[in-house]
C-alpha cells in the first residue's frame, strides 16, 4: 500500500490539471498514488486525465458528477484511497518537491494527526509579487483558525485516513468554509495538527471574481461559527477584524471590489482597531488601500494584495 494517497477533486481543469500532475510526479517521496474524482467536467479535462493514466499507474480516475469538492474528497478518502496519510491537492495549484518528504517526518511522529505547511500565493496570470503565508509554532488551535486561517486552502491539508474517516470528513452540504467547519471540528475534538514553516504549496489566486463571493463567504463563515458556539466557541473582536482585514485584502483584488474594500476596512477597523492594523505593514496598508481604492488602478490593486 503506498504511503500517501493524494486525492485530487477536478472540475474543467483543462488549463492547470497537467501543471499540478507535473508537480506531484516531481517529488521526492515517490511512495504514493493520486486519486483523481471527476466532478462533472465538460471541456477537455477528461482527455488529460485519459493520457495521464497511460502514463502513470499510480494515477487512478473516478467520476462523482454534480455533487461538488467537498463530496469528491469524502468519495475519494472513503472509497478508493489506500494510503496511510490523505494528502488533499486542488486542480490549479502545484506543489514544492520536497512536501511529501517534509510530511513523511513530521507523519513518524505517532503524536501528529494532521498537518500543513506555509503556502505562496501566486496571481493565475502570474503577473504580480507571490506573498507567502504565515504559519504559527505550535499546534492549530481554534483561536488561530477564527482569525486568519493558517492553513489557508485544503490543498494544504494531510492527514491520517483513519482520522479523517473517523470524524466524517467535509460536510458536502456547505458551499462556502467547509475547510474551516472540518478543521475547527478537529481542533475542538482533540485532533493534533501541525504546521511546517517550509513552503509546501503554490496556491494559484483568483485575479477576478465578484465581491458578492466574499460576502458570502462571510456569511458562510458566520454559519461555521454559530456551529462552534455549541462547543463554546465565541471568535474574539480581534479575531473577527483580522478575518475582515483578510476580505477586504482580497475585495481589493476583484473587478468590483473597491467598495466591498472599503466596507470590510470599516467594519473591521470599528471591530478592533488595534488588531485590524496589526502588523502596521499588513494591517495600515490594508486601511490606506482600501480608502483610496477607487484611484487606485486594478493592475496595482491586484500587485499589492496578491494573498
Amino acid at each position: 500500500m503506498p504511503r500517501f494517497s493524494i486525492v485530487i477533486p477536478v472540475f474543467n481543469a483543462e488549463a492547470t490539471i497537467a501543471e499540478t500532475l507535473d508537480a506531484i510526479a516531481a517529488q521526492t517521496v515517490a511512495d504514493w498514488e493520486v486519486i483523481l474524482v471527476d466532478d462533472g467536467s465538460t471541456d477537455g479535462t477528461a482527455a488529460i486525465l485519459r493520457e495521464r493514466l497511460r502514463e502513470d499507474s499510480r494515477l487512478r480516475a473516478f467520476r462523482n458528477p454534480g455533487k461538488g469538492p467537498s463530496a469528491a474528497r469524502n468519495f475519494g478518502v472513503s472509497k478508493p484511497a489506500r494510503g496511510d496519510i490523505i494528502a488533499f491537492c486542488d486542480a490549479d495549484d502545484m506543489w514544492e518537491p520536497e512536501k511529501l518528504a517534509r510530511l513523511d517526518r513530521m507523519f513518524a511522529d505517532p503524536g501528529i494527526d494532521a498537518a500543513y505547511g506555509q503556502v505562496a500565493f501566486f496571481p493565475g496570470d502570474r503577473r504580480g509579487a507571490m506573498r507567502r503565508s504565515t504559519v504559527p509554532s505550535g499546534a492549530l488551535t481554534a483561536e488561530m483558525l477564527m482569525g486568519e486561517n493558517p492553513v489557508c486552502t485544503m490543498s494544504n491539508l494531510s492527514i491520517r485516513r483513519s482520522v479523517f474517516r473517523a470524524q466524517g470528513g467535509l460536510d458536502e452540504t456547505m458551499v462556502y468554509n467547509e475547510d474551516l467547519d472540518f478543521l475547527i471540528r478537529l481542533v475542538t475534538r482533540g485532533i493534533r495538527i501541525v504546521g511546517d514553516p517550509a513552503l509546501h504549496i503554490r496556491y494559484r489566486t483568483d485575479n477576478g471574481g465578484l465581491s458578492s463571493r466574499l460576502v458570502a463567504m462571510r456569511d458562510g463563515r458566520r454559519a461555521v461559527l454559530a456551529r462552534a458556539k455549541r462547543s463554546g466557541l465565541r471568535p474574539s473582536r480581534a479575531q473577527e477584524a483580522v478575518f475582515l482585514r483578510h476580505l477586504a485584502r482580497r475585495a481589493l483584488r476583484t473587478e468590483d471590489g473597491t467598495r466591498a474594500a472599503l466596507r470590510f476596512a470599516l467594519e473591521g477597523l470599528a471591530t478592533h482597531p488595534r488588531a485590524f492594523l496589526s502588523p502596521v505593514r499588513r494591517g495600515l496598508a490594508t486601511a490606506v488601500a482600501a480608502l483610496v481604492s477607487p484611484a487606485l488602478p486594478r493592475p496595482l490593486r491586484r500587485a499589492l494584495f496578491a494573498a
